[in-house]
């Protein structure tokens, strides 16, 4: 009998569990040729929720969980869920069921009858998504498929079901800064994408922020291509060129004319305006600078406070 680990990450997920456990209950309960294991993944939430999945797990011999001794966030909660897990088989979903656990038999029937190693979803509009925030979802699918090297779907989710194999290929990629949907691709395999719109959320509220998005986006863009490495030279060669055009131009106006090009309020908007890209220059390769030294400090992703094995002990 075949296993699927179920990871899910959570963070300040109180409301949204017991929901979540009582769908994918009726999932199991329909797989009855396949055995389960549900591994909650508790990032430092604030509120009852590890409680809640303590509950679980006392009830439930299948529930495993994870808790962090403090928020690390949610790629590195579904790294240490891909470490514990132990299914032929594993799938991420999020707690507030916009990840439908209905199509994980579907997923499932998918994975164990074509030739692929992955079956990923996507999305193609999302319902609490209001039109500037698909506006730059667009913009930012358009712009990483252009600098990266991976394919980089648009609007693909975490939500997948991947093989073993594929599972251990994603664990050797170890890096602090982690970008999951680059990593799927990175590694490769075969993958098959199938469409859904996603439901709004049974409970809580998303802990997702315009700038929280662009900052992931960022690391994203930064983990993925040096590209914007390149445009930071190019820049900067474009600029020395038109400098130097400049000063030719001016020395020739001056000894024509007798009087070089007069106006200081013209000066200090170029001054103004070659400082900024100056500084967007450097920003970039900060930005690059700061990832570096992130990774060579060789910090744990994550640090477990507690797991349910530690629970059973102190029984």
């Amino acid at each position: 009998m075949n296993k699927i680990s179920v990871i899910v990450p959570c963070y300040n997920e109180e409301e949204s569990i017991p929901l979540f456990y009582d769908t994918i209950n009726k999932v199991i309960n329909k797989m009855k040729d396949v055995s389960f294991e549900l591994i909650f993944v508790d990032d430092g939430s604030s509120d009852k929720t590890i409680n809640v999945i303590k509950d679980l797990s006392k009830k439930d011999k299948n529930v495993r969980y994870i808790s962090f001794s403090r928020n690390f966030g949610k790629e590195a909660a579904i790294y240490a869920g891909l470490v514990y897990s132990t299914g032929d088989y594993v799938t991420l979903l999020d707690a507030d069921l916009q990840d439908p656990p209905e199509l994980i038999e579907k997923m499932y029937k998918i994975i164990t009858t074509e030739d692929v190693d992955c079956v990923g979803l996507k999305t193609d509009a999302h319902k609490e998504y209001g039109i500037f925030r698909r506006f730059l979802t667009r913009c930012y699918y358009r712009l990483i498929s252009k600098l990266s090297k991976v394919e980089m779907v648009p609007g693909a989710r975490d939500f997948r079901l991947m093989t073993r194999q594929m599972v251990n290929a994603i664990l050797e990629l170890k890096e602090y800064n982690r970008y999951s949907k680059g990593i799927f691709s990175f590694v490769g395999f075969k993958t098959k994408w199938l469409t859904y719109k996603v439901p709004k959320r049974v409970a809580g509220a998303s802990k997702w922020s315009i700038f929280k998005l662009f900052t992931y986006a960022i690391d994203a863009i930064i983990g993925f291509s040096t590209v914007p490495l390149t445009i930071a030279v190019f820049v900067g060669v474009l600029f020395c060129l038109i400098s130097l055009i400049s000063v030719i131009f001016i020395i020739i106006r001056t000894l024509i004319f007798g009087d070089p090009v007069a106006g200081w309020p013209s000066l200090v908007c170029i001054m103004f305006f070659l400082s900024g890209v100056q500084l967007f220059c450097t920003g970039i390769s900060g930005a690059y600078i700061s990832k570096t030294y992130t990774e060579v400090k060789d910090r744990p992703i994550y640090i477990v406070r507690e797991t349910e094995k530690d629970s059973k002990r102190r029984k």
